[in-house]
């Protein structure tokens, strides 16, 4: 049995902890913030609880669902068919059933057709490996040709990764198909999206009360200051307010670079291993308003000049009484660290935001507005560039008890709640194993 500290209280911090601590080893989970969740977490926008950031739950998310089942909030779940468009040449056009898709205006029948074979062969790809090793554009032309790849495909690649579009792998493509479709291996024909009534208000609260009957003590507002070594080697942690507390184990959730400044004592090697890593940032409004938009849960856009990604109508799948009748939307922009927009003032993305907002949907008057908030995230996803996971810097480090997991190790999927809890569970038995072998834990579980 070892004492193992947890620096980062998002849903990868908070499930190894609590695998962890099921496997009985004492844990201490240190959180910065005055609430656990991360990306994950909840706020107030206007006066109606809610998530900071937008997140669906799918058929095909085992980890995610089996988590709620043991949180006792499996039957809290609203399954509701989603509806989704693209904004493109100007207007909606509504993509969601397989009429509408070959009445899609941007595309060709022949178009159309080949876009609908690149799905499909993607969906029932299982080795992505060969993927890692060829750009995105390149596989895309090769499947869905040169029109569908400019009209549709490299807006909404540039949408999500900006400039880095150019330089992703096939393999991002594929984990983005694979999500979606899971459900379909299983038999169903449309994939249903879920919410826990109350949204992550309320289940990260019976998050952190599992974790605490589990015995894993929970540091709130503890923000960590280095992660070090010490002479008796032990692993200590010190808080820019408080005492410096030893474990015999510790693992850090930060995105890479973070981590880095973190653990000093790591080699330059490893140090520059691990800022080699790019994340992309986001910069996420939400808006809560009288009216309803379309009722699009997503509306994709590829023309240029929206400084946005995309609009997600959350009413167009929560029912709007959770939120006293009103509607709301999240506005979000994927940027690279370090984007300009990070320094710009929540009212000028307001104003910048809803202007484009009312081009798109005319009707809409923004006295209708009743709330806007913005969050900013500087490190959200890592971007999966060619032989990513062969380049990807180890989960173990020359330090025997300093282990780094992190977003980055998601190498076969996309970063949302259910590939957060899967990293986690995936990681704990080689934790284990190499904390009973010395300290030293496996590479990223594939």
């Amino acid at each position: 049995m070892a004492r193992w500290g947890i620096v980062g209280g998002g849903m990868l911090g908070m499930t190894l902890a609590l695998r962890l601590a099921q496997s009985g080893e004492p844990v201490e989970l240190f959180e910065s913030e005055s609430a656990v969740g991360g990306l994950a977490g909840a706020w107030m926008i206007g006066d109606q609880p809610w998530d900071r950031h937008y997140h669906v739950t799918l058929l095909s998310d085992r980890r995610l669902r089996a988590l709620l089942a043991e949180l006792g909030l499996a039957s809290e779940i609203e399954w509701k068919q989603s509806r989704t468009a693209f904004y493109t040449g100007g207007r909606l056009s509504s993509m969601s059933n397989a009429i509408e898709f070959l009445k899609f205006p941007p595309l060709r029948l022949i178009d159309k057709l080949r876009l609908g074979a690149t799905i499909l062969h993607a969906s029932r790809l299982r080795d992505w490996r060969p993927l890692e090793k060829i750009r995105a554009v390149d596989w895309l032309r090769s499947w869905s040709g040169e029109r569908t790849t400019e009209r549709i495909w490299i807006p909404l690649l540039r949408a999500k990764l900006g400039d880095n579009y150019e330089r992703v792998s096939a393999a991002f493509i594929w984990a983005t198909i694979a999500r979606m479709y899971g459900a379909r291996r299983s038999g169903m024909k449309r994939e249903m999206f879920g919410y826990v009534r109350g949204g992550y208000a309320r289940v990260l609260p019976a998050m952190a009360q599992l974790l605490e009957k589990s015995g894993v003590i929970i540091h709130r507002n503890a923000k960590v200051q280095s992660v070090r070594k010490g002479s008796d080697g032990k692993i200590a942690v010190a808080l820019e307010n408080g005492p410096a507390m030893v474990f015999d184990q510790a693992v850090i959730t930060l995105p890479p670079r973070g981590a880095a400044k973190l653990c000093d004592q790591l080699s330059e090697t490893e140090k520059q291993a691990l800022r080699n890593v790019e994340y992309q940032g986001i910069v996420c409004a939400s808006a809560l308003m009288k009216k309803p938009l379309a009722g699009y849960y997503v509306t994709n856009i590829t023309d240029e000049g929206i400084p946005f990604t995309a609009v997600i109508e959350m009413t167009a799948l929560v029912d709007r009484e959770h939120f006293a009748g009103y509607t709301l939307i999240y506005l979000p922009k994927y940027v690279a660290e370090g984007h300009a927009v990070f320094a710009m003032s929540d009212e000028q993305i307001r104003e910048t935001f809803l202007n484009a907002l009312g081009r798109m949907y005319p009707a809409l008057d923004q006295k209708d507005v009743v709330a806007f908030q913005v969050s900013r995230v500087g490190s959200v996803f890592a971007i999966p560039t060619l032989d990513y996971s062969r380049n990807l810097p180890s989960m173990s480090t020359s330090i025997p008890g300093l282990h780094l997991v992190n977003s980055s190790h998601i190498v076969n999927g996309t970063l949302n709640v259910n590939e957060t809890i899967q990293l986690a569970e995936n990681t704990v038995p080689s934790l284990l194993a190499g904390m009973n072998a010395g300290g030293r834990a496996a590479h990223a579980p594939a």
